[in-house]
């Protein structure tokens, strides 16, 4: 089986790095942060070569309490709620303004693997802002009722359902979302755990 992993920053792998390199049937692709540099490297990557899997390995931010930092999900369902327009002070989501736009992407067809079933199935957005306001992240919840959100997602999940190519994105919880306190943070446990999850869904592939 020939695998693709994808991640946005080396540090979100780096407890992994060595050993997916050293494996002949993985290749690495670390993308750079936010929706443009995933979707376009991870486009030109899937146009050059076959592969059986693609794995995107990250970090997110958790709607959540049930998601505490270091809980590893399963990004199932995913959007760009950002899309739209501006009237006023008032935001027009794309999908009320009569335009054709593809703006959720649902993994409906996941790969059969015992690790990544057992990990909680939850809903994200992929924003260019990360929430840390009190008002926008109501906002946000209210219009779209997510659980987790990242900033390279749904741009990985449309390449790869453009590319028909099974696919998971897999991400650990570095924070809650809530105005912003870095101090809350738990990064370290977040890579760790990500690293532990990574390993036995690929061993299982």
């Amino acid at each position: 089986m020939r695998i693709l992993v994808v991640a946005a920053t080396a540090p979100e792998i780096a407890p992994i790095d060595s050993a997916l390199r050293s494996h002949a049937g993985i290749d690495v692709l670390v993308t750079g942060v936010g929706m443009v540099a995933t979707a376009a490297r991870c486009s030109r990557v899937l146009a050059q070569a076959r592969y059986d899997f693609a794995l995107n390995l990250g970090l997110c931010g958790s709607f959540d309490p049930a998601l505490p930092p270091g809980t590893v999900v399963h990004v199932v369902s995913d959007r760009t709620p950002e899309l739209g327009a501006e009237a006023g002070d008032a935001f027009l989501p794309i999908e009320g303004l009569g335009l054709p736009a593809d703006h959720v992407v649902e993994n409906t067809d996941p790969p059969r693997n015992v690790a990544l079933e057992r990990l909680p199935h939850v809903t994200g957005i992929t924003v260019n802002t990360v929430h840390g306001e009190a008002s926008s992240i109501a906002r946000v919840v209210a219009r779209c009722a997510p659980q987790v959100e990242s900033m390279e997602g749904a741009a990985f999940m449309y390449a790869c359902r453009l590319s028909a190519l099974p696919y998971a994105q897999v991400r650990a919880v570095s924070n809650l979302v809530e105005p912003r306190n870095r101090e809350r943070w738990n990064v370290a446990a977040a890579i760790a755990a990500l690293g532990d999850a990574a390993r036995a869904i690929l061993d299982h592939a």
